[in-house]
């Protein structure tokens, strides 16, 4: 019974044994080997038997005279066994058959930079993967196409090596497998996917990815996340309300709210939130009042009707789910002109903008593509962003621009410069149908992002939101507004707005000669 007592289960082993105070396990699993840490059997030996072999094999080793390293030196040449068998001499250099020069051959009679560059480089990969594999794709060569037309050589090969990869994994081989599983984590999902997403949607083989949707919702999140702890689970509620109100109209085919739309909104509450407890000192939705949302809208009184109406739209839900009794919102006002307050250029910066565009030939083409089209014919951002090859028509020389009801005839300057774009666009190696490309979409059939039309005319010195307001006005107070809108696809009201404060002198009384 006092043997019994004076033992204990062994965390290593797990039998009852006496425990060693030093180490708190048993005396066979305290001896261990001091360099790798395996159980020693022996009382007398400090390395386990790994570990002392390797120990008499370096004993054993001697310092090369020729190359200086450690190994077994051979009694016939005094080296070790590298320096004295060496390996077959490099084939000597041959005359490239591409560029001349006399340099190693790499293959098919190429030097090594010329190889790198060969364009059946992707072609000879995609044999060879085919041949690996047990059952290759019937679309394997129709992509080897693809990634070869639109990108470099060493893009393409890596595209055919990484298919290759998931090709010969254990998992389905099926095109929506291989597109999910070549996806990246993160906010990019990588060139490999965005490739095969590109392939796979063109033959119709599978579904696009929902990396949009993911973008989003990540966006969504960072703006709640930034929300105090204590006001956030009511801001929580409300993008999951507005969310599937969202998928309610996506379903029932009418308007849904677009991302940028929920994501405002939530950015609105998130400063909210910031206000109420780092300068009103409230923590609780409860605790809001009149006073306290005015003095928030006071901070940027621009943005007052914009505000107002994310705030409406919140405190209407917070009542309906009893988070607060009272709409602090109710009673406020946001009453604005509805007339043009924007800015416009004169007709001497309006000069100057069309002797850039037309006769300096260091502008971008994308830049005078976009300012010569608002300045002349009106177009948004968004209409240049999607023209594409398919809507100009080298006849009649005209475009089609977004929901325009009609074609819009361009005049020669507008055209040499829609022509200085195409050129631009041939000489990237690209399947994209929009007439802008970039370095980042001619890869894919995506038109630009809204990024690059925001800052393609940073160059000059004015938005292209200025630019086109200056065309608009313009056109409404010399021509009637209805017709205006009718030919740009507007709404009549939306032209009617830029009416403001014009006068229309043959409509005054003429006064009489003496009388005031």
């Amino acid at each position: 019974m006092k043997e019994q007592a004076a033992k204990a289960k062994c965390p290593s082993c797990g039998k009852d044994r006496v425990l060693q105070q030093d180490t708190g396990r048993c005396i066979l699993c305290s001896r261990v080997c001091e360099q790798c840490g395996h159980p020693v059997r022996a009382a007398g030996n400090r390395l386990c038997r790994d570990c002392r072999r390797k120990a008499e094999r370096l004993e054993d080793q001697q310092p090369c005279p020729r190359c200086g390293k450690p190994g077994y030196l051979r009694e016939t040449t005094g080296w070790c066994g590298p320096c004295s068998h060496p390996g077959s001499p490099k084939k000597p250099p041959r005359v490239c058959r591409e560029c001349g020069r006399l340099r190693r051959h790499a293959g098919l009679g190429l030097c090594s930079p010329c190889w790198q560059k060969h364009p059946q480089r992707p072609f000879i990969r995609g044999e060879h993967l085919r041949e690996r594999l047990a059952d290759p794709p019937a679309w394997l060569g129709d992509f080897v196409a693809h990634v070869a037309a639109r990108h470099c050589v060493a893009r393409a090969c890596g595209f055919v090596t990484d298919l290759g990869r998931l090709l010969e994994d254990e998992h389905s081989n099926s095109p929506q497998a291989l597109l999910e599983r070549s996806r990246r984590p993160g906010r990019s999902m990588g060139s490999f996917a965005r490739a095969l997403e590109d392939f796979f949607t063109l033959r119709g083989l599978s579904l696009p990815t929902d990396q949009a949707d993911r973008l989003a919702a990540g966006r969504r999140k960072r703006r709640v996340d930034a929300v105090p702890d204590t006001l956030r689970p009511a801001v929580v509620a409300f993008d999951a309300s507005r969310m599937r109100a969202q998928d309610r109209a996506r379903r029932a085919g009418t308007r849904p709210r677009s991302d940028h739309t929920l994501e405002t909104a939530l950015a609105i509450l998130r400063d909210l939130a910031l206000f109420l407890v780092e300068h009103r000192g409230k923590d609780d939705w409860a605790l809001v009042d009149v006073h306290d949302v005015e003095a928030f809208l006071a901070t940027l009184p621009r943005a007052r009707k914009r505000r107002l109406t994310v705030l409406r739209q919140f405190f209407r839900f917070a009542r309906s789910k009893h988070i607060v009794l009272v709409d602090p919102t109710r009673t406020l006002t946001a009453k604005e002109p509805n007339g043009f307050r924007g800015r416009t250029l004169t007709l001497d910066q309006q000069r100057d903008l069309f002797r850039r565009w037309t006769t300096d030939e260091d502008v971008h083409p994308h830049e005078a593509l976009v300012g010569m089209l608002a300045l002349l014919h009106g177009a948004s951002s968004s209409e240049v962003r999607m023209l594409q090859v398919t809507d100009v028509d080298p006849v009649t020389q005209s475009v089609r621009l977004g929901k325009r009801p009609h074609p819009v005839p361009l005049d020669p300057a507008s055209w040499d410069v829609l022509q200085r774009c195409l050129a631009h666009r041939e000489a990237w190696p690209t399947a994209n149908p929009h007439v802008m490309v970039t370095k980042g979409t001619k890869a894919g059939r995506s038109p630009a992002s809204t990024a690059d039309l925001s800052h393609v005319l940073d160059a000059c010195g004015y938005p292209p939101r200025t630019i086109r307001s200056t065309r608009l006005v313009d056109l409404v107070n010399t021509m009637d507004p209805k017709l205006v809108a009718a030919a740009f696809g507007m709404d009549p009201q939306a032209a009617l707005i830029y009416l403001a404060d014009h006068i229309d002198e043959g409509r005054l009384p003429v006064s009489e000669p003496g009388r005031k």
